[in-house]
C-alpha cells in the first residue's frame, strides 16, 4: 500500500463527505461497488460465513459487518469512530438581509474553533427531506453544492484596535455568513429551498425539510518540505473512519465478526439514536449474532471475547504551545497511532488494552505513542467510553495525531495514516 496514493484517496474522501450524511452516502456507494449488500432495518436478516454488509442509521451513521470464520464462537472485532464534526447548522428560516447584505442564520454545531471560519469561502451541504408515500416515510437525499457560496468576514482592524490580543465571538452575531447583496425588493422568502431544489433537480414544493450545515469549499492538500502534512477539513474524525474502512475492505481471512461502526453526534455528547451513547451497537450485534443462527446465552459469552478500538484523533505536542502537554507523553505527527489513556475514564483504556494494541502494532510493524492529558488539565472525550457503557466488553482508545483540532481546516501526517489502516486491518485479521 503505497502512503502518497493512500493520502489522495483520503483526502477525496474528506471532500466529498462535507457532512455526516454525504460521508455515509459516499460510503454506500463504494461499499455497494466492492460487493456488500445493505441491511433492512425493518426486513429479518440473514448471514452466513463470508457475508460482506453494511447497516445505515438516520442516513448519518453506518455500521460495516464481515463475517469470518467460527462466527459463533471468535467473538467480535470491533472499530469505532465518529462520521461528524464542529461546524455550523443552518436554522428554519434562515434568510436575513440587513443593510444590503444577504446573511444565513445559523446555530453553532459541536466546538469549533470559531476564528478559523472567518473570510474563507464555504459552501452548504447535507440532507434533503422529500415528500414520499406516507406522511411517517418521507424520502431523502443528499445534497452538496461544492461551489463557494458564503464567506463569514472578519471585522477590519481599524474597528478593533485589540482583535491581537483576543476577542470574544458572539455565536448569534458575529459568525452568520454573507451569501449575497441584496437591496429593499429583494425576494428572501423559500430562498434556500428554492436553491436546494435546483440543485438536485426536484420541484421545491417537494422538499419538505433539510439538515444543512456550512463547509469549507476548497479541497485539502499534502503539503509540506517533504510533503508529509496533510491539511484539510473534517480530519476528525473522518480519518479514522476513511482508515477504518480501508482496513476492513483490505483484511483477508480472521474470524469472528468484524464490525466498523461509524456514528453521529460524537461532537455533541453522542446521546441519540444515531449516536454511540445508545442501545444502537449493542442492537445490532445481537441481530447480527442471532441473523447465524446464535442465541442470547451465546451472545453474552460470545463479549466475552471481543475487543473494541475507538479511533478518534489525538493531539500531537504542538510547538507552538509545548507547555500545554503532558511533559512526559508527547506523541509527534508521523510516528504512529498514539493510544490515548485517562485516569478518569475520559477513555476506555487500560493496561490490558493499551497492552492489546501495542502488540497488534508490533505485530503491523507500526509504531505508537502515548497521549496523557497535563494533570491540571481537562481534556476532551470520545465515543469509547459511551459506546462501553452499553457493551462490556475490552475497549482502547486510539487515534493519529492532529494539530488545530476542531479548526475548519486540520493538520495530520501522511505517515500516520498509512500506519493507522496497516495496524487496523492486522487486528481485523487476527484470529
Amino acid at each position: 500500500m503505497e502512503k502518497m496514493e493512500l493520502a489522495g484517496r483520503l483526502l477525496e474522501f474528506l471532500h466529498e463527505s462535507q457532512t455526516a450524511f454525504n460521508a455515509v452516502e459516499v460510503m454506500k456507494k463504494e461499499l455497494l461497488a466492492d460487493g456488500y449488500k445493505e441491511l433492512d432495518g425493518e426486513a429479518k436478516w440473514s448471514l452466513k460465513e463470508g457475508d460482506k454488509a453494511f447497516y445505515v442509521k438516520n442516513g448519518s451513521s453506518l455500521f460495516m459487518v464481515r463475517i469470518g470464520s467460527e462466527p459463533l464462537v471468535k467473538g467480535f472485532r470491533m472499530v469505532g469512530a465518529h462520521t461528524d464534526s464542529p461546524g455550523f447548522r443552518i436554522k428554519p428560516g434562515a434568510e436575513m438581509v440587513n443593510d444590503g447584505f444577504l446573511r444565513l442564520n445559523t446555530e453553532t454545531y459541536g466546538g469549533p474553533i470559531l476564528s478559523t471560519w472567518f473570510d474563507r469561502p464555504l459552501t452548504l451541504a447535507g440532507r434533503v427531506v422529500l415528500k414520499g408515500d406516507s406522511p411517517l416515510k418521507p424520502r431523502t437525499e443528499t445534497v452538496n453544492f461544492r461551489r463557494p457560496l458564503l464567506i463569514i468576514p472578519s471585522v477590519a482592524i481599524h474597528f478593533n484596535r485589540n482583535v491581537n490580543e483576543g476577542v470574544a465571538i458572539d455565536k448569534q452575531k458575529h459568525v452568520l455568513p454573507i451569501m449575497s447583496m441584496a437591496g429593499k425588493d429583494f425576494a428572501k422568502e423559500n430562498l434556500i429551498r428554492d436553491l436546494v431544489a435546483e440543485e438536485i433537480n426536484v420541484a421545491s414544493d417537494e422538499i419538505l425539510d433539510y439538515d444543512l450545515f456550512l463547509c469549507e469549499a476548497e479541497k485539502g492538500i499534502v503539503m509540506g518540505l517533504s510533503q508529509e502534512f496533510i491539511s484539510s477539513k473534517r480530519q476528525d474524525n473522518l480519518n479514522s473512519v476513511h482508515g477504518a474502512m480501508e482496513a476492513l475492505k483490505a483484511a483477508e481471512g480472521g474470524s469472528g465478526i468484524r464490525i466498523a461502526a461509524f456514528f453521529d453526534n460524537e461532537e455533541c455528547g453522542s446521546r441519540s439514536k444515531q449516536g454511540a451513547d445508545s442501545v444502537l451497537l449493542a442492537n445490532l450485534l445481537e441481530r447480527v449474532y442471532y441473523s447465524l443462527g446464535g442465541d442470547r446465552e451465546g451472545f453474552l459469552r460470545s463479549l466475552e471475547g471481543s475487543f473494541m478500538i475507538s479511533a478518534d484523533l489525538a493531539h500531537s505536542v504542538h510547538p507552538n504551545y509545548a507547555e500545554m502537554h503532558d511533559p512526559v507523553n508527547r506523541p509527534l505527527l508521523n510516528k504512529g497511532p498514539v493510544i490515548k489513556l485517562s485516569a478518569n475514564q475520559k477513555y476506555t483504556t487500560d493496561g490490558d488494552s493499551a497492552a492489546a494494541f501495542s502488540e497488534i502494532c508490533r505485530k503491523a510493524e507500526v509504531p505508537f505513542q502515548t497521549f496523557v492529558n497535563r494533570s491540571d488539565l481537562a481534556g476532551g472525550s470520545t465515543i469509547g467510553p459511551a459506546a462501553s457503557s452499553h457493551l462490556p466488553i475490552r475497549s482502547v482508545d486510539i487515534g493519529t495525531p492532529l494539530l488545530g483540532m476542531h479548526s475548519v481546516r486540520e493538520l495530520g501526517g501522511v505517515d500516520d495514516h498509512l500506519y493507522l489502516v496497516k495496524a487496523l486491518k492486522v487486528f481485523y485479521e487476527e484470529n
